[in-house]
């Protein structure tokens, strides 16, 4: 009779609570999240979410670790972790490790051995600790006993940090796994901690990964993986046994990021680790979306490379703090470090370090100080000097100022200004490229023209230019012209490290109507904002073309790639906006390869594009609510004579570019009707059942 008294007044108790609340009760979700779509009261009774707050913690004299904490839902109502009470089990799982006194990285205190089958290396490699126990003390309320104990002879006034990772599965209502971390540092002697390691943020790394994750998505932390991603300690190194590859935070994320830009992998040896059951996971087609040479970009500083102004969206929003070792990549330089990219250098013998070799750590600083005169030195903001932001570089500043006898059937006037940076006027005649596009209409681009305009009119940085082509006599609406150029500078003339750059504008576009209507610029869809949270300051074509509304222009719908691939290579590709950027980044995801041909007959294969984000998450590129179908009625269909079917319709052209199989297609081909149109908006609309958003979001 208890056996079945219990689960009865568990359910009460749950239903109790949940008719307690009220609406305001409610967590906030978003249209990101699968909670956002479901029923209001599964929502109450379950209230999806997990925080797990780690409170307190000791070590004491006979090495024993115990840690205190909570786990509740995100308006702090308890949990019960074997998810009887409340529904949903939690599985937490704990790592501790300290800090050496006068140190900065971590050595783990729960570890475990190794084997490779492949090699019969055993390796001593941090990780979550087993065989511990735990004890409720209250709801939601816990005490963990670790099953290990701190080696003998440990110190108890160095910093020790606990760290968990927590899962609540939800999968039986529909709402997916839900997790979180959290980490605790202490001197179990009641010492202040003053050894801390802060280098890098996870709000940094979410600038592309969307959330961070790992080792099947419940570590999301950079402060929990240095706990188990450390150098180790007495005299053993944190390796993969397999490969003999370091697993060092320091190391590994370096490398992992340079992937097929490693001077080994173009070499020739790829740059594997491999992980639980013998998983081989190869970052040798890894291609890091900034420039590697951008340190800030992960170890973010508060200031951009090389000074200057930061392109929009390319820093973490504030109000997140720079960490407390933000500089330390700066004044702290290491073999491990410098060596993880530039792992063509032998540190022992010189080679490739200028004949010099380097036994430890101390010398580093003689020559690779933080900053020295010149860009391209041996300091180390000056050696990953990015030319297009170098010091000395004059800049190149546009402004559209009217156009006119812009109307149909008429060649449209341009006055625009040409200037550096300071403000000091540069002549048309000295860019070495300067092109005017114009196209239109608005409503959809179906065509471009594009002209250069080095022989305009004018002077004292303002220019007048006449296009030779007109605009169509059968033209209506709103047509849009932009600008792109640059002009080549050489910096350090006369040394041995002197490099031409092209020093480019940023792209302007400007609107008029051609027909006397209201002018009524292209809807803002994306923004370059939003691409620099990847690509720190997106560009393409030479470096040129850096503006996404600019990029329209010539990606419009009736846009291929036919007058670059020879007669052998037909039908040509679709380089269609939407296509263009779903293809690019579904990569190594996509049903079938995206190729394009280029300038010079160049091809573009981005079949090997790995994704850092989660492509589910629209709203990361997508501005007003444009993901969202239906489209406007002005879109025309896309030409895509490489597609499963051509033409196709504006929403079929745009979801296939993600949803590459050819079921997609046969979906949308079905749904799309040769004198109607398409009819997406029925099942895909906000307020439909499978609308967008809900098909896209996640759990949390």
């Amino acid at each position: 009779m208890r056996g079945v008294l219990v689960p009865i007044v568990a359910i009460a108790t749950l239903f109790g609570s949940a008719l307690l609340l009220s609406s305001s009760d409610r967590p906030v979700f978003t249209t990101q999240d699968k909670a956002f779509f479901a029923d209001p009261a599964l929502v109450s009774f379950v209230r999806p979410g997990l925080v797990i707050k780690i409170v307190g913690a000791s070590l004491s004299s006979d090495g024993a670790i115990k840690v205190q904490f909570t786990l509740t839902d995100p308006k702090t109502l308890p949990l019960d972790r074997n998810g009887i009470t409340t529904p949903g089990a939690v599985s937490t799982s704990f790592v501790a490790a300290y800090i050496p006194r006068g140190k900065t990285n971590y050595i783990a205190y729960t570890r475990r051995p190794q084997t490779s089958p492949i090699t019969n290396v055993t390796a001593i490699q941090p990780a979550a600790d087993s065989g511990g126990s735990y004890l409720q003390t209250g709801d939601g309320q816990y005490t963990y006993t670790f099953g290990t104990k701190a080696a003998t002879g440990f110190d108890l006034g160095a910093t020790t940090t606990i760290g968990v990772y927590a899962s609540r599965d939800l999968s039986e209502f529909d709402l997916g796994t839900n997790s979180d971390n959290d980490e605790f540092s202490f001197v179990p002697n009641g010492s202040p901690v003053i050894d801390v390691h802060q280098v890098v943020r996870t709000e940094t790394c979410n600038k592309c990964h969307d959330p961070l994750s790992a080792h099947g998505g419940s570590r999301r932390e950079v402060p929990l993986c240095v706990l188990c991603h450390n150098p180790g300690g007495g005299g053993t190194q944190t390796i993969d046994p397999d490969t003999g590859n370091s697993i060092d935070a320091e190391v590994l994320f370096h490398k992992i990021h340079m992937g097929s830009s490693l001077p080994s992998v173009q070499a020739g040896t790829p740059y594997q680790i491999i992980g639980f059951q013998q998983s081989v996971n190869d970052f040798s087609t890894v291609v890091f979306p900034a420039d590697a040479r951008n340190c800030q970009m992960c170890h973010e500083t508060g200031a951009p490379p090389q000074g200057g102004t930061a392109p929009p969206g390319s820093m973490t929003p504030t109000p997140n703090p720079p960490p407390a070792q933000g500089n330390w990549w700066i004044t702290h330089p290491t073999r491990a470090a410098c060596g993880a990219c530039h792992d063509n250098v032998n540190f022992a013998t010189g080679l490739n370090h200028v004949n010099l070799p380097e036994l430890d750590d101390t010398q580093c600083t003689q020559c690779h100080f933080p900053l020295g005169e010149l860009p391209f030195d041996a300091s180390i903001l000056g050696a990953h000097t990015i030319p297009t932001f170098a010091p000395g570089l004059p800049g190149v500043v546009f402004t559209l100022q009217r156009v006119d006898n812009g109307l149909a059937g008429k060649a449209p006037t341009v006055t625009f200004t040409l200037n550096d940076a300071s403000g000091n006027p540069i002549a048309p005649s000295g860019m070495n490229s300067l092109n005017l596009v114009m196209a239109g209409p608005t409503s959809d681009y179906a065509s471009v023209v594009s002209e250069d305009a080095r022989k305009a009119s004018g002077a004292n940085g303002t220019y007048m230019y006449t296009f030779q082509n007109s605009i169509p006599a059968s033209a209506t609406g709103t047509y849009s012209i932009g600008i792109e150029g640059y002009r080549n500078i050489t910096l350090l003339p006369d040394t041995v490290t002197s490099q031409v750059v092209r020093d480019a504008g940023h792209n302007v576009v400007i609107s008029f109507a051609v027909d006397g209507s209201k002018v009524a610029p292209h809807p803002v869809e994306a923004a370059t904002a939003n691409c620099n949270s990847c690509h720190y300051s997106i560009s393409a074509h030479g470096g040129f073309r850096n503006e996404v509304q600019y990029c329209i222009l010539c990606h419009n719908p009736n846009a291929t790639d036919q007058a670059r691939r020879t007669a052998a290579q037909m039908p040509a590709q679709t380089i269609d906006f939407p296509v263009l950027i779903h293809r690019i980044h579904t990569g190594e995801n996509m049903e079938s390869p995206y190729i394009v041909y280029g300038f010079g007959g160049s091809v573009n294969d981005f079949s090997d594009i790995r994704f850092p984000g989660d492509r589910r998450d629209c709203a990361k590129c997508h501005l007003n609510g444009s993901q969202q179908v239906p489209v406007p009625a002005t879109r025309i269909d896309v030409q895509t004579p490489r597609g499963f079917y051509n033409p196709m319709g504006p929403t079929a052209a745009a979801c296939t570019g993600c949803h590459t199989a050819q079921d997609s297609a046969a979906h949308t081909s079905i749904m799309t009707d040769p004198k109607l149109g398409e009819s997406c908006s029925v099942c895909h609309q906000p307020s439909a059942t499978f609308s967008v958003d809900k098909v896209h979001a996640r759990s949390l």
